[in-house]
Order: structure tokens, then sequence, then C-alpha cells
């Protein structure tokens, strides 16, 4: 198949003729890794689900709670916008481009914990509790830490419901400020070609064993727009890679670039 002679439009038709064949399984058996894997269009509602058991499962979104934990904290007015800086205070970080000032766009990308684990001290545990109740975002545990509940568990989001948020999303149909769409939906931003534009983030969720990989995001083409989740099991860090890569692989789509952790 030669690369991006296919728009994505038709890219996503192919996906769909395959969601439920044996090929897309074979990419993860062949990784040997356990994971799922949606797909659902935003205008129709059609929904293609690879394993659909684990898709109904409930995990830590890890850093994939940056795209909601983004709009409560501009709603909150806990920053302003994507070129608001956070400042480093010298603690060394293992990834080292968390070593360093911060923009709110540049947190997304780095997923760097500690600016958000800022952002969440000036939000506040009630406004995410509001928040997370009313987009019936999984499930949040009491009590929760405030600044670890996305990474230790006490927060647990589905596939399937990581899907039904980003329509939310999309549609704007939550109670935020077109101030706070907008920002998140630039720094959301990946990979745009003029037939299509993929906006996505990632999340590792490492206090498991196995570890969980997320990618998590939607595609627009110019006349429809296709919500994806998908998560699977991993080693290391030297897996990081699958969490864009099967999901290319899976839609027919040239190499996803990969963001963040």
């Amino acid at each position: 198949m030669p690369r991006l002679l296919l728009t994505l439009a038709a890219v996503l038709l192919s996906f769909s003729a395959f969601a439920e064949d044996a090929d897309i399984a074979s990419r993860f058996a062949h990784a040997d890794r356990d994971g799922t894997l949606v797909l659902s269009s935003l205008r129709t509602g059609e929904t293609f689900v690879h394993n659909d058991a684990r898709a109904q499962r409930r995990f830590s979104p890890a850093s994939t709670f940056k795209i909601f934990n983004t709009l409560i904290a501009l709603e909150a007015k806990a920053i302003r916008g994507a070129d608001d800086r956070f400042t480093w205070d010298g603690q060394q970080y293992a990834i080292p481009e968390w070593n360093r000032d911060q923009t709110l766009a540049s947190a997304f990308r780095v997923s760097c914990v500690w600016c958000y684990q800022t952002l969440a001290r000036r939000v506040g545990a009630a406004a995410y509790r509001e928040a997370i109740e009313r987009a019936g975002y999984g499930e949040l545990l009491e009590p929760f830490a405030l600044t670890e509940f996305w990474l230790d568990g006490s927060l647990r989001i589905s596939a399937l419901e990581q899907v039904d948020f980003i329509k939310q999303v999309v549609r704007r149909t939550l109670p935020f400020s077109p101030h706070a769409y907008d920002t998140l939906r630039d720094i959301m931003l990946v990979e745009q070609t003029p037939d299509w534009t993929l906006r996505a983030k990632t999340g590792w969720s490492t206090r498991l064993t196995p570890s969980i990989g997320w990618y998590v995001g939607y595609v627009e083409t110019r006349d429809e727009i296709w919500v994806f989740a998908m998560n699977l099991d991993l080693r290391d860090a030297a897996d990081l890679p699958l969490r864009a890569s099967l999901t290319r692989a899976a839609g027919r789509i040239p190499d996803f670039p990969t963001v963040g952790r």
C-alpha cells in the first residue's frame, strides 16, 4: 500500500472493515501484548472494538487524564493559557524534559507530572470530584490524594469510557468555556496534513505489573471525526512506541508520532 496516498477517511474505512478481523488481534499477538482498541464515528456512532472484554475494563488513566485536567485547570483559572509558565524548582527528575521551566503546552506534550501536580493544588479536590462525576469519567475512589489520584489507581477509566469522554470534548457538551476548549484543542495537536488532523495523548501507568500504556484522541477528516482509545500491557519503557504504532497499524495509517509518556 503506497504511503500517504490514501486519505484518512479511506484509511479509517479500511480499519472498520478489519475491526473484528483476526488481522487486528494478530498485531497484538505479534507484539506479544494483551490490549484493546476502540474506534468510533462521532457523526454516526458506528463503533469498532478489538477485545471487547478489555475495552470495558477500567485502568488508571495516567497521563491521558491531562486532557481532562487541562480543561478543569483552565476553567478554574489555575492557569490562563497555553503559554503560561511553570517555574522549575531545580529538583531532578528521571525524565530530562521535565528538568526545566515549562509552559502549559510543553507540559502537556512531555507529560510533566510536577506541572500538573502544581495545577492540582490550585484546582482543589472539590472541583475535580464535581467535574469527574458530571462527565461520567470512569470511577473515582474516595478518599483520594489530590496530586496522585490519576496515577495511583484512585481514578480508573475504560477504553469505552475514554471514547465517550473524548466525544463530549469534541462536541463541547461539558460546561467549559470556549477558551478552555480552544486551548486544549491547540495543545493536543500531534500531526496535521491537508486531508486529516490528529489530536491525541499518550499515557503510561507504571504502578501496575504489567504496566499499562494508553493512546487516546481523535482524527478529523473533511467530513468525519473518528475518536479512538487503546490500552495494552507493557513490559518496560522500550515498549512505549507500541502505543502509537499498534494503533496506527490497526488503522492502516502511516507511522503515528509518539508524544510524551
